[in-house]
């Protein structure tokens, strides 16, 4: 009878423990597929930067000449440069949710710092922290993102979820740009102060978010004693890993540098338009329809990729070196609906890296790899940057765009063919 009693009472608890595990397991789907609506909110809030389009007049209220602005930007990317791949293995290594939230705090930091800095060393301190506040969100966020629909079996849905955060985040920056500028109008003060705010309310949703069970096992189990050894030993697989596939090297330079290019026809955009006669308002429109471009690529990428498949790569970067052409022959007209064209394609080329990238990863090195990839674009900015800006000096800034798209044109043919034509957006 005992033995009977017994082996009831072990169905019985069995039969207890498969409930709780298949409840509990179905908690931690809900946890993972709601950290992708926290996640939107989060890019949402995240990308609300007032100071984007009003940086540069700021430093120079505050005293700051020209070449000092351009250190500052210099120690902004190099600072992000090297401490990009540490940020991602930190990541990788304590958990993606805990980087996200040192990256906010980094941030709330920089925004105090800029509103009362008025030496070169304290911007530059600003600058650093801001810097930080991007490394330590780059690969964190994307990666916790991956790995929690790839847990739920849903990775095949990341190029339009990854869409629709690029949605989001061109959103905030289109209005942050307009804002930015009537709050600069107003108070330098109040902008910095409403920057300080947004980084404070960012906090609310990385909060709610939930480690993937893949970062909470490797966090329960690493001891402090075996960071370092742990810390140098994933960066030398994700060398190896880069050192062996040659196309996650070939996807990072190709996207990296037209993402460079890109950005310094937006950043000096601003300056062209001024010579050609328009203010600061009309300004702001161009780039608010520029930020609503960017908008709509960055949602419709995934089906115009379904329709067009790998010839998308191919057309977008030739629109846009194109369009780099005919931007320049100061035409406003002209000008303002090619840079509309540009920043079209550009946004509809992050999801399709982003996706391409992520399928080349193992999960185990996902955030470092991504981190490299920015690391590679903050080596862009840092290189071509100053060139760019002793171009314009020498001949003017219609000949520095003029210049970049024939560029682009010429290498593009060389940088498809040199892996034998690999297709770079090639799905698994």
């Amino acid at each position: 009878m005992n033995l009977i009693y017994k082996l009831i009472n072990n169905k019985s608890s069995n039969k207890s423990n498969n409930h709780e595990m298949h409840d509990s397991n179905n908690i931690l789907i809900k946890q993972l597929n709601h950290n992708i609506l926290l996640d939107y909110a989060y890019s949402f809030i995240n990308s609300l930067n007032m100071s984007s389009s009003i940086w540069v007049l700021y430093l120079a209220y505050r005293g700051m000449s020209l070449l000092q602005i351009g250190m500052l930007e210099g120690i902004f990317h190099i600072a992000s440069m090297l401490f990009e791949v540490p940020s991602g293995s930190l990541a990788d290594l304590f958990g993606r949710k805990k980087t996200m939230i040192a990256g906010r705090i980094c941030m709330a930091i920089s925004c105090i710092v800029m509103l009362f800095a008025r030496t070169f060393p304290m911007f530059a301190l600003g600058f650093v922290l801001h810097a930080w506040s991007y490394n330590f969100n780059s690969g964190a966020e994307e990666a916790l993102v991956y790995d929690s629909l790839k847990h739920n079996g849903r990775e095949e849905e990341y190029p339009v979820v990854n869409g629709r955060i690029n949605f989001s985040i061109e959103l905030a920056q289109g209005i942050a740009t307009v804002a930015g500028g009537i709050l600069a109008e107003r108070s330098y003060t109040l902008c910095y102060a409403v920057c300080f705010i947004i980084a404070v309310l960012s906090f609310i949703p990385v909060a709610g978010m939930k480690e993937t069970p893949r970062e909470e096992d490797a966090i329960h189990i690493r001891r402090w004693a075996e960071l370092f050894s742990g810390f140098f030993s994933h960066f030398i697989q994700c060398g190896n890993i880069l050192k062996e596939e040659k196309k996650i090297r070939k996807v990072i330079i190709i996207y990296a540098s037209i993402f460079t290019v890109y950005s310094v026809l937006l950043f000096y955009s601003q300056q062209y338009f001024f010579d050609l006669g328009l203010n600061k308002i009309q300004i702001s429109a161009i780039m608010l329809l520029v930020g609503i471009a960017s908008c709509i690529g960055a949602l419709i990428s995934n089906k115009i990729y379904e329709v067009l498949g790998n010839k998308v790569v191919k057309l977008s970067i030739c629109i846009f070196a194109v369009s780099l052409m005919i931007f320049g022959q100061k035409q406003i007209v002209a000008s303002a609906a090619f840079l509309v064209i540009s920043g079209f394609f550009q946004a509809m080329l992050y999801p399709i890296q982003s996706d391409t990238l992520n399928r080349m990863i193992p999960s185990a090195q996902r955030a470092t790899i991504i981190s490299v990839n920015s690391m590679a674009f903050s080596v862009c900015m840092v290189l071509l940057f100053p060139i760019a800006g002793a171009m314009a000096d020498v001949g003017g800034l219609e000949n520095l765009f003029l210049g970049l798209g024939i560029i682009i044109l010429g290498i593009l043919p060389f940088a498809f063919r040199s892996a034998g034509d690999v297709s770079i957006t090639e799905k698994e």
